[in-house]
């Protein structure tokens, strides 16, 4: 099992926020998540970014 530090980005603001540990394996899609950012003050979706 190959497993991965990556970070999730704010979609409204852009700022790394969160960081998680994926599964690698027979994944086609980058994760999206709901949460909360520090800096808009408000629950946004976050996207996995490298």
């Amino acid at each position: 099992m190959a497993t991965r530090k990556t970070s999730l980005a704010c979609v409204d603001c852009g700022s790394r926020n969160y960081s998680k540990t994926v599964n690698d394996s027979n994944r086609a899609e980058r994760l999206e998540i709901k949460k909360f950012c520090k800096y808009c003050k408000k629950h946004t979706l976050h996207k996995e970014t490298k």
